[in-house]
């Protein structure tokens, strides 16, 4: 096993990994057809990280047809900008949609499905639209997406279309943000998670990590993923191929860090800068440079591991170094989960809030039983994990926003300290 050199920098190395991840993935290509103000820009931007249709680039490559793409985000999305059912333009953009298909078939821009969207309130489909949707669904799968679904009206709707027997994959009702009733009463949004499982479905296999990635309405589905990968890729490298090292040489777990971590970003798609890795990765650490941390996070391990202490200058073996591995896995993915809500939701994000959190979560992590570290992927399904992580989050933030500052502190602990030595005290 190769020793890192002194000059190893593992976040500009978790970053380049990860845009190689990344870039490997086999893209997924969807077309999103509807008549203009249906909402699909909506859908678009709240399905999908970066508010794709709004920051994407949009390039037309027929009269009808946009492609939107983003560096860094591997989902190419094809938009029916102005469409119109008149006959002539319907003829249009369906030969249009056909020839698209047939250009791109068996290539990385083959498209996978198509949601065809319609206004849910409306409660009405034309013919034309459900001619259009029987001619696309013979070359494509169709998810009917029923935008702005509010109430019972929208629920007959669906099971209207539903008793049609239309020739598509599914039906789906959503509601892309939440809509405010009143000042008291607030209706969130639903049926984005439902419409990711129904897409998962549909796509081939080897593109649903690129789905993934690119989809920001199911966190915890990002987090099962992370953690189902990184509890092989531990089981794996330290259960199997991993050798005892002198500590001297703990820096060697490093380049297997940066592999661990890298994968995780790349599973999650967050595009997140050196500052964020810097402080995440400190956190347990110990080190504002974040380069050769390996032997410091194994160091600062250690009084949360039980008995290991002793082995302070002696031997790591694969357990020791699986627990360390595991538990810093485990608490990024939860800090990641954290900074992919904030992003979805458009708050800012506090690093030293983040760096608080890994390092809390770290130690929580650190104590788990072996046994919990192999199956904990599992806690997703009634989101334990998780929701430890948010309320932790949540209290940090509490804290922070409650905090008295120094100055106002200094003063209460002068006045403290008068009163406490007054001659004699008012009762």
């Amino acid at each position: 096993m190769k020793k890192p050199n002194s000059k190893y920098n593992m976040i500009q190395e978790i970053l380049e990994k990860t845009e190689a991840e990344v870039e490997k993935m086999p893209p997924v290509n969807i077309l999103i057809a509807g008549k203009t103000g249906v909402g699909k820009s909506t859908l678009i931007n709240n399905v999908f990280r970066e508010k794709l249709a709004d920051t994407g680039i949009g390039k037309p490559v027929t009269k009808h047809l946009r492609r939107i793409t983003k560096e860094g985000i591997p989902i190419v999305l094809y938009d029916t900008r102005g469409l119109e059912l008149q006959e002539k333009i319907q003829k249009q953009v369906i030969r249009e949609i056909f020839d698209l298909v047939e250009q791109n078939k068996n290539s990385r821009e083959a498209i996978h499905a198509v949601y065809y969207c319609i206004q849910a309130n409306s409660s009405r489909i034309e013919d034309t639209e459900i001619e259009m949707i029987k001619e696309i669904s013979e070359i494509l799968p169709v998810i009917l997406v029923l935008t702005q679904s509010i109430g019972k009206p929208a629920d007959e709707f669906s099971r209207y279309l539903e008793n049609m027997n239309l020739p598509v994959a599914a039906v789906q009702n959503v509601m892309s943000e939440p809509y405010e009733i009143s000042d008291d009463y607030v209706i969130p949004r639903f049926g984005l998670k439902q419409l990711i499982e129904k897409t998962l479905q549909l796509i081939p296999k080897e593109s649903r990590e690129a789905f993934n990635n690119a989809q920001q309405a199911d966190i915890e589905r990002k987090a099962k993923a992370a953690r189902r990968w990184a509890s092989r890729y531990v089981a794996t490298t330290f259960g199997v191929g991993f050798a005892p090292i002198p500590f001297s040489d703990a820096s060697l777990l490093v380049p297997m860090q940066v592999t661990l971590l890298a994968h995780i970003t790349a599973i999650f798609g967050i595009s997140l800068d050196k500052s964020t890795i810097v402080s995440i990765i400190a956190a347990v650490g110990g080190t504002g440079s974040a380069t050769m941390i390996g032997k410091t996070v194994v160091a600062n391990a250690f009084k949360f591991i039980p008995g290991a202490g002793t082995i302070i200058g002696g031997i790591i073996s694969g357990t020791t170094a699986s627990i360390v591995t595991s538990a810093l896995a485990l608490s990024y993915i939860e800090v990641l989960s954290i900074i992919a809500t904030k992003e979805k939701e458009g708050e800012s994000i506090d690093l030293g809030l983040l760096e608080r959190l890994m390092r809390s979560q770290f130690k929580k992590n650190l104590k788990l039983d072996r046994s919990e570290l192999n199956t904990k992927e599992l806690e997703f399904d009634n989101d334990d994990a998780l929701n430890d992580a948010y309320s932790t989050y949540s209290d940090l933030e509490d804290e922070t926003r409650n905090a008295v500052p120094l100055p106002k502190k200094v003063s209460r602990a002068v006045n403290k300290f008068v009163k406490d030595h007054l001659p004699f005290k008012r009762e």
